[in-house]
């Protein structure tokens, strides 16, 4: 009983005087958080009051420890030198009342009171009070009074009395005052020492981040090529200077892309533009009366007039991938039908190569139709411009795993190896397609490779120089018809 009232005890004061430092403690930290969230600190400053707020709370729960542990340490050692001689004292004495009554002073023992079984007081050194093991009658004494009140049992007689002998508690409680003073203000040297060093540290944390900002106000167009230095940089600041740095490799190989891509359209415009308006400036001049370069200069304009309405068309397509507003209206239908149409156009319009065409299998496909065939189309032209007069032109279409491939081999001129992974760039052209014969705006393999990636294709490509070029165009299929 003795055993579980002093763990009783020792729990409820730790408990009690946790919940109270701890609330406002807990109020602080509320309070802090909020004004620290209003008010528009610069992030060292936020990190410096942190690690010294987290400091200040660690000093007041090792000061509230040290002193809980002190006192308990100092009231289990004062009940061992003490209260246990005092309570073999009483039953030796008992019922010797005045022998007892002369146990009390004022400095250690205040008072002794004996009950019997029934808890009636059967001894009272003062006043009469009530038998009492309860903690918070304890602590109230201890706090208020500065008195410990000691419960214990003896037996007399074969009989079983109960004892409260309340003990003065000053000496123990101003000893943990003192040291609770010491450890707070050992605590308060210590913020003045640590206050400097965790300021110094967060300004040097944050520097890199500093002079990343400072540098990412310097990046225009003019200088984006401007990147972070990672070397002063360590853990994430690095990793993240590092992924700033390679997006901004993708944005300026973006950005010269589109540079580029504008330089070249306009220089395609350009060209048909001037034309036109020589052809204009002809007839202004010469051409009003003259039947031969009218028709000439009408015949030309027509002609340029197309073509950059064709480029326009292009632009336009292209323009709307890139916003992601390109719209495929798919349906079902057969790949050997547009493979049919196509073989019987192409007969119409050239004549002078040969072509072969192998439809191995036909296979249902979901996609659109028109911009399917526009696909291969845009594949055959480039065969037939890039293939001599009586050269071979193979057509052929098979089922190769999930996709249905369909395969435009030529006989033409080929594909350097330095090229093949640039003839799909917009407006590039090899060196072997520069030539006025050829034509061309370089923008056609772009336009397939957005519609075939576009219905979730893939495209291959072959090609060996002077001995000719393949390029496949891999589409997934619905199923096989027979």
């Amino acid at each position: 009983m003795k055993k579980n009232n002093l763990i009783g005890f020792i729990k409820f004061i730790i408990k009690s005087l946790l919940s109270i430092i701890l609330f406002p403690i807990k109020l602080l930290i509320g309070i802090s958080v909020k004004l620290l969230k209003r008010l528009k600190f610069s992030i060292a400053f936020k990190i410096s009051a942190s690690y010294i707020f987290l400091y200040i709370i660690v000093i007041l729960i090792v000061a509230l420890t040290t002193s809980v542990g002190y006192f308990v340490y100092g009231i289990n050692k004062f009940k061992k030198e003490v209260m246990d001689e005092d309570l073999i004292k009483i039953q030796r004495l008992f019922p010797e009342y005045k022998e007892i009554k002369t146990m009390v002073d004022n400095d250690t023992v205040k008072s002794i009171y004996i009950y019997d079984e029934n808890l009636d007081i059967i001894y009272s050194s003062d006043k009469d009070k009530r038998y009492s093991n309860n903690i918070i009658v304890v602590l109230e004494n201890l706090l208020y009074r500065e008195e410990y009140v000691y419960s214990s049992t003896f037996l007399a007689n074969n009989l079983e009395y109960y004892v409260n002998i309340n003990y003065s508690a000053a000496d123990i409680l101003s000893e943990t005052k003192h040291l609770s003073l010491l450890t707070l203000i050992s605590g308060a040297i210590g913020l003045l020492i640590f206050v400097p060093i965790v300021s110094g540290t967060s300004y040097r944390l944050i520097g890199p981040i500093k002079n990343m900002t400072e540098i990412t106000k310097t990046i225009t167009v003019n200088n984006i090529n401007t990147r972070l230095d990672v070397k002063g940089t360590q853990d994430e600041l690095k990793e993240l200077s590092q992924m700033f740095n390679e997006m901004m490799d993708r944005i300026e190989e973006g950005y010269k892309s589109q540079q580029q891509f504008v330089s070249d359209a306009s220089h395609e415009l350009r060209t048909p533009i001037a034309v036109i308006k020589g052809y204009v400036n002809m007839l202004d001049r010469w051409g009003k009366n003259d039947k031969e370069i009218l028709e000439e200069s009408i015949s030309a304009i027509k002609n340029e007039t197309d073509n950059m309405q064709d480029l326009i068309e292009k632009l336009l397509f292209i323009a709307r991938s890139d916003k992601q507003t390109l719209i495929f209206t798919k349906e079902d239908f057969k790949a050997c039908e547009i493979l049919f149409e196509i073989e019987k156009e192409t007969g119409i319009i050239d004549s002078k190569h040969n072509f072969v065409y192998k439809f191995y299998d036909d296979v249902l496909l979901y996609a659109d139709k028109n911009r399917i065939k526009q696909a291969v189309r845009i594949f055959l032209e480039n065969a037939i411009k890039f293939t001599p007069q009586g050269g071979y032109i193979i057509i052929t279409s098979y089922i190769e795993g999930d996709f249905y491939v369909i395969s435009i081999a030529d006989t033409g001129i080929g594909i350097n190896k330095k090229d093949l992974n640039k003839i799909f760039d917009r407006l590039y052209r090899a060196e072997q397609s520069r030539g006025k014969e050829i034509g061309g705006h370089g923008l056609g393999l772009s336009i397939a490779k957005i519609i075939v990636l576009g219905h979730k294709g893939k495209i291959k490509v072959k090609s060996t120089v002077g001995k000719g070029s393949e390029f496949l165009i891999m589409l997934p299929y619905l199923e096989k018809l027979s």
